[in-house]
């Protein structure tokens, strides 16, 4: 059996963080389905209390899988750019958002894990977890901010549009991210390294948006804590 290279333990890797939904996209399709004229970004981040973009990626994402609508419309007058709505397809309710859980991209991963070792293994997921951090960033604007504080927000709410349901809090004199649900689900209990993709992803937002920033994973679910939490020092 041929070892994976580090192009398909990436890859590997991108594809189970991108195979999984979120469970805050079930509020926001329940949230446009009480409008009869449908929402817009806007509406969902302020109702949401999430970045603009972090709704709108929801709220795409949705309309990617067919339980959202998109109609364009010009505010009264003529003037602005024009505003997307984003209505329920159906009439029905549908909750069957998925948080898939892809057997063969969960095998392909342990069989990287196993191919490469733990100490190999750990640099490349956290190596690909910060260049999809980057890359989360940039869609993100990526527009660097002097307010650690308000980046570190702005980490969260992406994370949590990516399934991990972030938030950020203050701890003594420091700041971390407390992460309460892990889109990787028991891949990530049997295969703990992947938790080193989540102290990338956080390094390489923080890294777009604010500098380069120390970021330490304190405790995880699967060591047995409660929840997964990032110290970061600015």
């Amino acid at each position: 059996m041929a070892p994976l290279s580090p192009t398909e333990f990436a890859s590997a890797v991108t594809a189970i963080t991108s195979a999984f939904g979120d469970p805050t996209r079930r509020e926001i399709y329940l949230f446009a389905h009480t409008s009869d004229t449908g929402v817009t970004a806007s509406e969902v981040a302020e109702k949401f209390d999430l970045h603009a973009n972090v709704a709108r990626h929801h709220l795409d994402k949705l309309a990617a899988g067919g339980y959202l609508e998109i109609s364009t419309e010009r505010a009264a007058g003529g003037a602005g750019r024009p505003s997307k709505r984003y209505r329920t397809a159906g009439d029905e309710v549908t909750l069957d958002v998925p948080v898939r859980h892809d057997d063969v991209l969960v095998e392909l991963l342990g069989r990287a894990l196993a191919e490469l070792g733990p100490e190999r293994a750990t640099a490349l997921a956290e190596e690909v977890g910060e260049e999809y951090g980057r890359s989360m960033a940039g869609a993100l604007g990526g527009q660097p901010t002097r307010s650690f504080r308000a980046a570190l927000h702005t980490v969260a709410d992406a994370l949590s549009a990516h399934g991990f349901a972030a938030h950020a809090e203050k701890e003594g004199n420091k700041l971390r991210i407390v992460t309460e649900h892990c889109p990787f689900g028991e891949a990530a209990v049997e295969h703990p390294v992947i938790c080193a993709v989540d102290r990338g992803m956080v390094k390489g937002m923080l890294g777009t948006l604010y500098g380069e920033t120390s970021v330490d994973l304190t405790s995880s679910v699967p060591g047995g804590d409660e929840h997964c939490v990032t110290a970061v020092d600015d």
